[in-house]
């Protein structure tokens, strides 16, 4: 089994052991996560480590893309698993900061991405990209990496810190990787921890949901009629409220009308079940 990877708590121990690499002639990747790490983070590590020489993961639960009724002081967290994980995975180096650290006294920047930002959890969730793209700059600013993944999961996100670092001309590359799934298709997710036995079997019927939607789109149906069935089953299974099921364009993340889809829409939804709240999206 491997070993732990060393952890650090500050941005100087930080950019040294970045800097050591570096000077070694060594590609760095980063793979931001918030901890409670799952099958899916590890699969962004490994890839990582085909795309760079040293894997540097963050696990930094972020105040900022919380609400003040949302879970924050919930969130699972469990660092030491995590770090075997991240050992067993290959990745060398864990940053695991403080909320001080990140965001000390006067703290007083945020920043903004407007357009793919707007839709979808941007209304829905409206403190959260702005949460996202602040922590994760300064992330990647502290870090200097030449390659950052995130998960495909989290669709729109990927997108708006692809246009964040696009347009603050952060010198790094963008991956997403693809969505991980359970046996039954649900997306691996930290909060999948939240569902109880019983909410776990129903769970499964929101990825068989998703395929059905993007058939029927492949097959010519139109969007909002689509929609309308995605949300009706998941309502009939329990599933409640739906805050959306949505068409979108998988680039600019436009709203598609109700004419037939073509290729490069992706579905996406979000539903409570009980208390924890859901998200996936699928291309169509």
């Amino acid at each position: 089994m491997s070993s732990p990877p060393r952890i650090v708590r500050t941005v100087a121990d930080l950019r040294l052991s970045v800097a050591a690499w570096r000077a070694a002639g060594e590609r760095v990747a980063m793979v931001p996560t918030m901890g409670a790490l799952h099958a899916g983070h590890l699969s962004l590590v490994k890839l990582g480590l085909e795309k760079a020489d040293r894997v540097v993961a963050s696990i930094f639960v972020n105040p900022a893309q919380f609400a003040p009724h949302e879970d924050f002081d919930a969130y699972p967290r469990g660092e030491g698993r995590d770090a075997d994980l991240l050992g067993e995975a290959g990745c060398q180096l864990i940053f695991a900061p403080g909320v001080r650290d990140m965001y000390p006294p006067g703290f007083a920047t945020r920043v903004a991405v407007d357009g793919v930002s707007g839709p979808l959890e941007g209304e829905k969730r409206p403190q959260f990209f702005g949460g996202v793209a602040t922590v994760v700059s300064k992330l990647l600013i502290q870090c200097g990496p030449d390659v950052a993944l995130f998960g495909e999961k989290d669709y729109q996100q990927l997108l708006v810190i692809k246009r964040m670092a696009r347009d603050l001309d952060l010198p790094v590359e963008i991956v997403g990787g693809l969505t991980v799934r359970e046996a039954d298709g649900l997306a691996m997710s930290s909060r999948n921890a939240y569902l109880s036995a019983e909410e776990r079997k129903t769970a499964a019927t929101l990825p068989s949901v998703m395929a059905e939607a993007v058939e029927a789109l492949r097959a010519g149906a139109a969007a909002a009629e689509v929609e309308a069935a995605a949300a009706a089953r998941l309502a009939a299974a329990g599933f409640g409220p739906v805050d959306y099921v949505q068409v979108h364009d998988g680039d600019s993340m436009e709203r598609l009308g109700p004419e037939a889809v073509g290729a490069g829409a992706r579905v996406f939804v979000a539903a409570w079940l009980g208390k924890t709240r859901l998200i996936d999206n699928w291309a169509v």
